[in-house]
């Protein structure tokens, strides 16, 4: 297992020098954040990230992410340069050492959730997804709008993809993902990078715009769609485990066992009779899920590759943005260590 850490370059308030304090962090997953999607990213840009790391004691090997711009997923007239610029990307990522990408196929946005500094009795605040707050929410209007979503388009850009997203529908997406997959994996091949699809966040269509990646029989049609190494997956728990209908600890073992599982997102959540979830402290005690049996699961398939603690709660009166402080994920990293070292010791791995 080699233990990573969310960094977000220059507009990150974790200074990379706290990163490399928490006992046995290998190195951070970033991104260049200065260009939009669908362009190619400069060398220059990819190599002053992994110095910044190198030089405070980190190594750069995964990227999070290459964003998938929604000419591709949508499959308008601008997809086939998006697609040529896009592994571009992959192939510049490899030759600068880095050995994972970390993407993902969701329209319109990487995640969803209705409040973003939700109190907990310890104090505490985390992301979370309560269905009455949806309640409120015409689903079939163009017009949404949710924490989070508003700095990414204008009012009149969300009511057109809202459209066409819903005219796509699942499979219109699905053939869209598949004219990506036999693209850019065999790119990905030839430059030794494996690319790692992060599940839609939540694993469940909202407001009428179908998801694809949610869970373990759609991963298996991903796999199938192109049968590589190199089309692979970050197995978040948290997004995977807000659906109760993810078995997560089957999908760590099926799909480790397959050498698919490149990048592991280790998060609990606390999953809600009616569906709602929190997101919660890391600890198996907080949440729904057993992040005891999960790693479990991954070391006893073969599991060795890279781990981040994901989305923390925001604790100790730290300002930051929600989901990203110090602290938490820093508490998260060391039962992540905890858990693999137990694991590992116990059944001499």
């Amino acid at each position: 297992m080699k233990l990573t850490f969310r960094w977000q370059g220059k507009q990150d308030n974790v200074p990379l020098r706290y990163i490399r304090q928490i006992p046995n962090m290998s190195g951070i997953v970033s991104a260049v954040y200065d260009v939009k999607p669908g362009q190619v990213w400069s060398h220059e840009s990819i190599e002053a990230i992994k110095k910044q790391a190198e030089d405070n004691g980190l190594g750069f090997e995964v990227v999070e992410s290459v964003p998938v711009p929604e000419s591709i997923k949508l499959g308008d007239e601008n997809r086939d340069v998006c697609l040529e610029n896009f592994c571009e990307n992959v192939r510049r990522c490899g030759a600068h050492g880095i050995k994972v990408i970390c993407y993902n196929f969701m329209p319109v946005f990487d995640w969803t959730r209705t409040q973003l500094d939700k109190m907990a009795p310890d104090g505490s605040t985390s992301l979370v997804m309560y269905n009455e707050q949806l309640k409120h929410i015409d689903p079939s209007a163009d017009e949404i709008s949710l924490p989070g979503w508003d700095a990414s388009y204008s009012k009149e850009e969300m009511a057109v993809l809202l459209r066409k997203y819903r005219a796509l529908g699942e499979e219109g997406l699905w053939k869209n993902f598949e004219i990506f997959l036999k693209k850019v994996i065999p790119v990905a091949e030839e430059a030794g990078v494996k690319m790692a699809i992060h599940p839609d966040d939540p694993p469940y269509p909202i407001f009428g715009i179908p998801r694809i990646i949610t869970g373990e029989k759609n991963l298996e049609r991903m796999c199938r769609t192109v049968d590589s190494i190199y089309n692979g997956i970050t197995l978040c728990t948290g997004s995977f485990g807000c659906c109760k209908d993810n078995d997560i600890v089957r999908m760590a073992e099926k799909f480790t066992k397959m050498g698919r599982v490149h990048f592991v997102h280790m998060r609990n959540v606390l999953v809600l009779e009616d569906g709602s979830f929190e997101e919660c402290g890391h600890l198996s005690s907080k949440g729904s899920l057993d992040m005891y049996e999960i790693t479990k699961a991954l070391v006893l398939n073969g599991f060795d590759g890279y781990v981040r603690p994901d989305h923390g709660r925001m604790i100790w009166d730290e300002n930051g943005r929600p989901g990203y402080g110090l602290y938490d994920r820093a508490l998260g990293a060391t039962y992540i260590n905890g858990l693999f070292e137990a694991v590992e010791k116990q059944f001499g791995r």
